[in-house]
C-alpha cells in the first residue's frame, strides 16, 4: 500500500470521503492543509501534468462561480498567479506517493494508480456539495 500526502482543504466533506476510501484500501493518508501551504508556481504546476488550465481549478471557488476568474482564458503562468495567491482556486484534493503526482479525484484514476477497494460510483467526489451561500463548505 501507498503513503499518500494528501492536500486538502480542512473541512471539506468530498476530501473526507475522499481520504476514507484511501485508508479503507489500506493506504497511508497524510493529510496537508493545501490552503497553508507555501505553494511555489513550479511545484504546484506539477501536480497537473497534462491536465488542460481550465481542469486545475475548484469550480467552487467563489471568485469563479462569481465569474471573476475564467479559467479558461488564462495561461499557465496566470492561473498558477492566481493560485498561488488564493489557494482555493486549486482543484483538489492534491495528492503526492513517491514522485508522483496527482490533481482532483477521478476514482478510476486513482484505482489505476495506487488501487481502491471500494469505488464510490454514485457520489460525485469532487464537485462541493453544498452552495455558495453555505459557508462551512469554506467557500471564503
Amino acid at each position: 500500500m501507498a503513503t499518500v500526502n494528501f492536500y486538502e482543504k480542512p473541512g471539506c466533506i468530498n476530501n473526507t470521503r475522499q481520504k476514507k476510501l484511501l485508508a479503507a484500501a489500506g493506504h497511508q493518508v497524510i493529510a496537508k492543509n493545501l490552503l497553508t501551504e507555501g505553494w511555489q508556481p513550479e511545484r504546484l504546476r506539477a501536480f497537473f501534468g497534462d491536465l488542460a488550465v481550465r481542469d486545475w481549478f475548484n469550480y467552487s471557488a467563489p471568485a469563479i462561480k462569481l465569474g471573476e476568474i475564467a479559467p479558461e482564458k488564462l495561461t499557465e503562468q496566470q492561473a498558477l498567479a492566481l493560485m498561488v495567491e488564493n489557494p482555493l482556486l486549486i482543484r483538489r484534493p492534491l495528492m503526492q506517493v513517491g514522485d508522483r503526482l496527482m490533481a482532483g479525484f477521478d476514482q478510476q484514476a486513482v484505482d489505476a494508480w495506487i488501487g481502491l477497494t471500494e469505488i464510490e460510483t454514485t457520489t460525485d467526489l469532487e464537485s462541493c456539495p453544498k452552495t455558495l451561500a453555505q459557508a462551512s463548505c469554506g467557500h471564503e
